[in-house]
């Protein structure tokens, strides 16, 4: 147990941490927790929960993450992503039953770290993530448009279709005002970043839309309206576990559970590039479930690693676990002064805010990409986005993983006999005659979901070394759309360090999906060779 949990902040602790960084963390806790402070209100919200759970979700969740997690960076919390999950079990289990599946969905966090299952996540493909993650933006836009139009409607259905059906059939009762609202918290939210950075668009917006509908007296739906006062408390209470039916919850919370784990560990990945670090995979899911254990026992919904948030730290100077505790610090303060307020946010602002949010999550310009794809990646793609909005992303991630695994083995069988060979002068190629500051980095096999993260970790940890990479690729049949995101962030990563790149031996299917994905460009036709030997005298040439 020790080797698979071990925290970053006691290691960070043991090492010492300087005043300076220590200044800087706390600074950034502050500004994370004012960010997060409509965030946590409009995720919640949109969840079919009332706000101060979301609130009281960041506080819990936020800091146990931030202490017991195996990421420097890492910002805990509710997001976006569960909006879907948690209405679900909302609506067909209440409020008890998606505490009990938090509370289980922690359980199953802690299992996945204790029997190493951090490293598994790599074999998510790309599509099937962006296919998801797009399906969810898609979802959680829908959900605002009532409150984004100031729609006259009581229930609103969990049915996609349905639910649209019954908007078009309401739009006669457009509140003008209330779409002004919603527009205004946009505009404020997108182009605030133009005046300042230090305070958060959504911060902004949601203190300028409240004002304004207080001091005019405008008559639009507020959280009040929905929800009554808001506590400035938090209360500890155990659920009612009914034992006898508790496996009933087991599917809601494995979904839970395998949605927070891929949040957070994306999360952590990215914010590994920002801050050139490496994250402990095993111990952010035991993090993340005694997290979730603790959280519904405060009323808390499921939490994870936050992106938007972590990046937001990273970009204010947070570069250990303390800024993340400051940053729940922050939102219990704030929930205790200033709590009270919170009831007259109108709801149409809190749209406007999630609205944005989606637009984020959507990953448009990915989906983009992988259109331009191959068909397998296409296959994947479109089925999960599908799935995720008009039936369930439990089924969406499910029928995913299947068809990942079905249409890879039939890749590899069409990908048998193509496999291009260099002739025999090149493969005797003496490498002992190499200079120094030249590198060889051959990848052997289809750079795919399941390969990609080995390998682009390894060649960017070669590539750091040297002036010049010449990375072979002779016995790479194709690229999926994984690879190539991965070997993307890698290719710039490098570029960015100064490190000249050379491609030998590659084949005219991947030739043609490192162009569809703009990578050629990156590193110049003039670096790609048909023969390692002409790979060789080239780099040559270049290191002199």
């Amino acid at each position: 147990m020790q080797s698979v949990f071990k925290p970053k902040f006691f290691s960070l602790v043991k090492q010492g941490i300087s005043k300076k960084q220590v200044t800087a963390d706390i600074l950034s806790g502050v500004v994370v927790g004012i960010i997060a402070l409509p965030l946590a209100i409009a995720f919640a919200v949109a969840s079919g929960v009332s706000p101060e759970k979301g609130i009281i979700t960041a506080i819990i969740a936020g800091f146990l993450i931030s202490l017991f997690g195996g990421s420097r960076v890492q910002i805990g919390g509710p997001t976006g992503a569960f909006i879907v999950i948690v209405y679900g079990v909302l609506s067909k289990y209440g409020l008890n039953g998606l505490l009990i599946s938090t509370f289980l969905s922690g359980i199953l966090l802690i299992l996945f770290g204790i029997l190493r299952l951090g490293s598994l996540l790599k074999y998510f493909p790309y599509p099937l993530v962006v296919g998801f993650t797009s399906g969810i933006a898609v979802v959680i836009f829908s959900t605002q448009v009532r409150d984004a139009l100031g729609l006259e409607i009581d229930k609103i259905p969990s049915d996609f279709i349905a639910k649209w059906q019954v908007y078009f059939s309401h739009l006669n009762s457009i509140n003008w005002i209330a779409f002004g609202l919603t527009l205004a918290t946009i505009l404020i939210v997108v182009f605030s970043t133009k005046l300042t950075k230090k305070i958060p668009g959504s911060f902004i917006a949601i203190v300028l839309v409240t004002a304004i509908v207080q001091l005019f007296h405008i008559h639009v739906a507020t959280i009040e309206t929905f929800f009554g006062e808001i506590p400035n408390k938090i209360h500890f209470a155990v659920p009612n576990l009914d034992f006898h039916n508790l496996s009933k919850y087991l599917a809601p919370a494995l979904i839970i559970a395998l949605l927070g784990s891929i949040e957070s560990l994306l999360s952590a990945v990215v914010s590994d590039g920002m801050i050139g670090g490496n994250h402990r995979s095993n111990t952010e899911l035991i993090a993340q479930g005694i997290a979730n254990i603790v959280s519904p026992f405060f009323g808390g919904i499921p939490a994870t690693g936050a992106i938007a948030r972590t990046a937001t730290n990273i970009k204010n100077g947070g570069r250990t676990p303390i800024a993340g505790m400051i940053h729940a610090v922050t939102l219990l303060l704030i929930m205790l002064v200033l709590g009270k307020w919170a009831k007259l946010i109108p709801m149409a602002a809190l749209a406007g805010i999630l609205i944005v949010v989606a637009y984020n999550m959507s990953e448009w310009r990915q989906f983009r990409s992988i259109l331009r794809g191959s068909k397998f990646d296409i296959t994947i793609l479109l089925t999960v986005f599908l799935l995720t909005v008009f039936v369930d992303l439990t089924v969406a991630i499910e029928i995913g993983i299947v068809l990942s695994a079905l249409l890879f083995m039939k890749r590899m069988s069409d990908s048998v006999i193509q496999v291009p060979q260099e002739v025999d002068s090149d493969l005797i190629a003496d490498y002992s005659n190499l200079p120094k500051e030249i590198s060889v980095y051959e990848i052997n096999g289809p750079l795919f979901f399941a390969s990609a993260k080995h390998y682009t970790e390894t060649l960017k940890a070669t590539g750091y070394k040297s002036k010049i990479i010449i990375i072979r690729m002779r016995h790479v049949p194709f690229i999926d759309a994984t690879g190539l995101h991965n070997f993307k962030d890698v290719i710039k990563a490098l570029k960015n360090s100064g490190t000249n790149i050379i491609l030998s031996g590659v084949n005219k299917r991947v030739i043609h999906d490192l162009e569809t994905y703009h990578m050629l460009q990156m590193i110049g036709n003039s670096n790609v060779f048909d023969s390692f030997k002409g790979a060789v005298n080239y780099a040559k040439i270049e290191n002199k």
